[in-house]
């Protein structure tokens, strides 16, 4: 009897531990590393005019990579680019894509009506709505947010949902050179003008890994001719500055070298897809590691540079 007792103390303390291991919130270790959800994963792409073939340099080097992307966030060409990749989430259907983008179909001159800008933006919108096969930003695969300046307010204008075609007009309407862009029953311009690298939103969208791509560096320009150049390069100096601050809040901030190619400069697409890839694959090692911090990634004070 007294045997049985003991048998049957034994199975149950037996099946009380491994009831408790069950319900034991303590993570779990598959294959050596910890079972546990993993960081979503942001990219912000800056503006930057040409210069933004490099975020597709970017963009691929990460893919090859296998680093994860679950948010776009663009400023002007980065919500350009931006929104061709969150399309599929490609690299290679992006770059073939992007490298059909000419400057006719960004400069779209208004013989009449151009007081509020010399260029119509009606090319841009429809190159946009001709290689993005679905409408709204809401059915984009990868979720996507560009970035746009309320002109009445001065304040910046998250666009997630509605005309995907529209909102990155409205991103890449340049203030004196693209006329502005109704929207959503606000009068908008580009978002640099109030923030060309937007590492905060990205983190109001839920980010936990931020990894940003300044291609503002390098605003020196001695090939000003006209109304038009002094414009781009008062709004460019505008522009890069305000992306000094911001840079501190991303986990990686990628630098393709990309600072001696003019804004307008759509020659060197090549060169500038292929500063993009080196840059990104510098920046892998610092964009893995964030991940495998993560979530003691807010402890890390130092933002690492590539």
């Amino acid at each position: 009897m007294v045997s049985s007792k003991r048998t049957l103390l034994a199975l149950w303390l037996v099946f009380g531990l491994a009831t408790f291991a069950g319900c034991s919130t303590t993570p779990t270790a598959v294959d050596g590393a910890i079972d546990r959800p993993r960081p979503k994963v942001a990219l912000v792409l800056g503006g930057g005019a040409a210069r933004g073939f490099a975020h597709i340099g970017v963009i691929r080097a990460l893919e090859q990579e296998k680093i994860p992307i679950d948010l776009v966030v663009g400023t002007s060409v980065g919500s350009l680019i931006g929104a061709l990749y969150a399309q599929e989430g490609n690299s290679f259907e992006l770059e073939w894509t992007a490298f059909t983008l000419t400057k006719d179909d960004l400069f779209d001159y208004a013989l009449l009506g151009a007081a509020m800008g010399p260029v119509k933006g009606d090319r841009l919108e429809a190159f946009v709505k001709k290689n993005i096969k679905v409408e709204n930003i809401e059915q984009l695969k990868i979720p996507f947010v560009a970035v746009a300046t309320d002109l009445n307010r001065g304040t910046r204008v998250d666009l997630d949902r509605g005309s995907v075609a529209r909102a990155v007009r409205a991103s890449c309407a340049i203030p004196g050179v693209f006329q502005p862009v109704e929207h959503q029953g606000r009068v908008l311009v580009d978002g640099g003008a109030v923030d060309n690298l937007p590492v905060a939103l990205a983190r109001q969208k839920g980010a936990d890994i931020v990894i940003a791509v300044d291609i503002s560096q390098n605003v020196t320009n001695f090939n000003i001719t006209n109304l038009v150049d002094v414009t781009l390069q008062a709004v460019n100096i505008m522009f890069a500055e305000n992306v000094n601050q911001r840079r501190r809040g991303a986990d990686v901030v990628v630098t393709p070298a990309v600072g001696d190619v003019s804004m307008m400069d759509f020659s060197q697409k090549k060169r500038l897809v292929q500063a993009g890839i080196e840059a990104g694959r510098q920046a892998v090692p610092a964009v893995r590691e964030a991940i495998a911090a993560w979530p003691n990634w807010q402890s890390a004070s130092t933002v690492l540079n590539y």
